[in-house]
């Protein structure tokens, strides 16, 4: 089978393997669409694990049942994620899934930007495996991790009708979270980008508001726009001066999710006077579980979550390269969608 192997952003080759082999409990997935993720392009956290093959927001077809495997059949369509917690340890049973150990050893067969993929059995055995309903889309069914992911952050923050919401980057995370926030019934929303296509999208998306992150007196404009302190901030880019624009604009008891990476050897000061001082709390949040999915699924299914008009490239696997650097630029893309067999 054809495969998309990472080397880095800008070296992204198409190679020959075996189609996985499978063993007993487990299923092969024909790969119908795949979404290049954020999380795809750090290099700082990929490069040392390459040549390898990624994509974790997949939507393909039961190609092949293995041995013992019941509830799936050849046709199924179907959603998977790539990691999968075990439901029984400490961390699990308190409902922080994201925090177990197995699911961050779990894994799928290659990866999304591949013609298949072989699912463990674990992963079939834990949920990890999700029929899709009729009628979704495959390349809006890729959404269910992604937003699955933005579902599990927003839980940490208890949004109540009526309450404001600052989203600090509105690239694909951004994006989902103005439109999420909107959902959960965020009186106010308001955004900043510094490229225009996503300023624009996070308008399209129902943001009240949208500046571009670049501006000066940034926060006094936000302050001005808002009339107050924002009673969320939600932070989807990297790096100290976000961080700082967060905790300038923050309301007292209000709420801050780290929703964005940084790499490893970005550090910064700040006073824990400020949080003890003004109640201010501070999550961070990382991945979904399967429960996470499947409540992603429905909103996608029911329509109450629409993110067909985030897909701004659906090309082939021969294009992934392509799709890599669009993606990792950010100022012609927003969702880049790979299809390995068409």
């Amino acid at each position: 089978m054809r495969v998309a192997m990472y080397y880095s952003n800008k070296d992204v080759r198409i190679e020959s393997m075996p189609i996985p082999k499978l063993s007993e409990g487990e299923l092969l997935v024909r790969v119908h669409s795949s979404g290049i993720c954020g999380s795809d392009l750090m290099e700082w956290y990929r490069v040392n694990k390459a040549p390898c093959v990624l994509g974790h927001e997949v939507a393909g077809e039961v190609f092949e049942v293995g041995q013992g495997v019941t509830g799936f059949d050849i046709g199924d369509k179907v959603v998977f994620t790539h990691h999968v917690p075990c439901n029984n340890c400490r961390y699990c049973m308190r409902g922080n899934h994201t925090l177990c150990d197995t699911l961050h050893a779990t894994y799928f067969d290659p990866g999304g930007f591949a013609e298949y993929i072989r699912l463990p059995r674990i992963n079939v055995d834990k949920g990890g495996v999700i029929k899709m309903p009729e009628g979704l889309d495959f390349d809006v069914a890729t959404f269910a991790e992604p937003l699955g992911c933005i579902l599990r952050g927003l839980g940490r923050l208890n949004i109540l009708p009526g309450d404001s919401v600052l989203v600090l980057g509105s690239g694909m995370a951004g994006l989902l979270n103005i439109k999420v926030s909107i959902a959960l019934g965020a009186g106010r929303v308001v955004a900043t980008d510094i490229h225009d296509l996503r300023i624009e999208a996070a308008k399209d998306s129902g943001a009240s508001s949208v500046f571009n992150g670049l501006q000066s007196e940034l926060t006094d404009i936000l302050l001005e726009d808002n009339g107050t302190k924002f009673d969320h901030v939600i932070v989807c880019a990297a790096g100290e001066t976000v961080f700082r624009q967060a905790m300038s604009v923050v309301e007292k008891g209000g709420s801050i999710l780290l929703y964005a990476f940084s790499a490893p050897e970005a550090k910064f000061q700040f006073s824990l006077n400020e949080f003890f001082s003004q109640g201010i709390s501070i999550f961070t949040t990382y991945g979904a579980s399967p429960i996470d999915l499947l409540q992603a699924i429905e909103l996608l299914h029911y329509g109450r979550v629409q993110v067909s008009d985030l897909i701004t490239h659906k090309l082939e696997l021969d294009q992934t390269s392509l799709g890599f650097q669009l993606a990792a630029d950010g100022s012609e893309s927003l969702k880049v969608i790979i299809r390995p067999n068409n």
